[in-house]
């Protein structure tokens, strides 16, 4: 069945107005008609089967029926990375919603490739992402910050993993097996030139970093990402909870 994000409350008792891009996707590409079903979610009340009705040639409204499924609490992990050229910025985007990630905070760093982000297009990649893997919620994409300033704002409380390339690192896997249980958890990734020895040296400075490897290759920044995302949840994450 088709998934859509909405803006709007879905309570049952308003009807929701589907903006004319979503209603052409309906009518012209599914071939939905009055009386179709489809899922609606906002990130705030679940996901919701609602009955389309046409209004006009271009316009449809779809009536929330019932509550397929309650909204679970938002505690993914939050991903830094350094942002990159479009096409694997927008990867990262995709592949870090289909993974769970609750916030997304693109930095520029001293190797830096990419200093300019296009906020509507990655935000509408993230809510395409989350329609089709069926989360209930949408990733909250931070302003392009300066590693600095990203690490001046980080709550203490939560524990940021670094992918640290060409030091002597722990592997991921072993330290979330062996690291005391943590509240929350953050995973920082550095740029395609990687951190300046300045850089890295800062992080490991504060209490609250910890660095990891992620193995013997020197991965592509993105999928250095997509690696650090797949090995937390597998060990602590939602995929051992549901599957192990």
């Amino acid at each position: 069945m088709v998934r859509l994000f909405t803006e709007n409350d879905l309570n049952g008792r308003q009807s929701v107005a589907l903006p004319r891009p979503q209603a052409h996707y309906l009518r012209n590409v599914m071939r939905k008609t009055s009386g179709d079903s489809i899922l609606l979610f906002n990130g705030r009340d679940g996901e919701w089967q609602a009955t389309l009705s046409e209004s006009g040639k271009r316009d449809m409204i779809a009536e929330p029926v019932s509550c397929n499924r309650p909204q679970p609490a938002a505690d993914g992990p939050w991903l830094a990375f350094a942002l990159l050229k479009r096409g694997p910025t927008e990867l990262i985007i995709e592949k870090a919603t289909e993974l769970g990630v609750a916030k997304l905070l693109p930095i520029t760093t001293a190797h830096s490739v990419a200093d300019r982000l296009n906020f509507t297009r990655l935000n509408a990649h993230a809510i395409e992402a989350a329609e089709q893997c069926e989360r209930l919620d949408v990733p909250t994409i931070a302003p392009l910050s300066s590693l600095q300033e990203m690490i001046d704002a980080w709550p203490s409380e939560r524990r940021l993993l670094i992918a640290a390339e060409r030091r002597s690192m722990p592997p991921i896997s072993k330290f979330l097996r062996h690291a005391p249980p943590a509240l929350a958890d953050g995973l920082l990734i550095g740029p395609e030139g990687g951190y300046a020895d300045w850089e890295l040296d800062g992080l490991l400075a504060l209490p609250f970093c910890f660095p990891i490897s992620l193995g013997p290759r020197i991965l592509r920044a993105e999928t250095a990402a997509i690696t650090a995302l797949g090995c937390w949840q597998n060990l602590v994450g939602d995929v051992q909870t549901e599957t192990c």
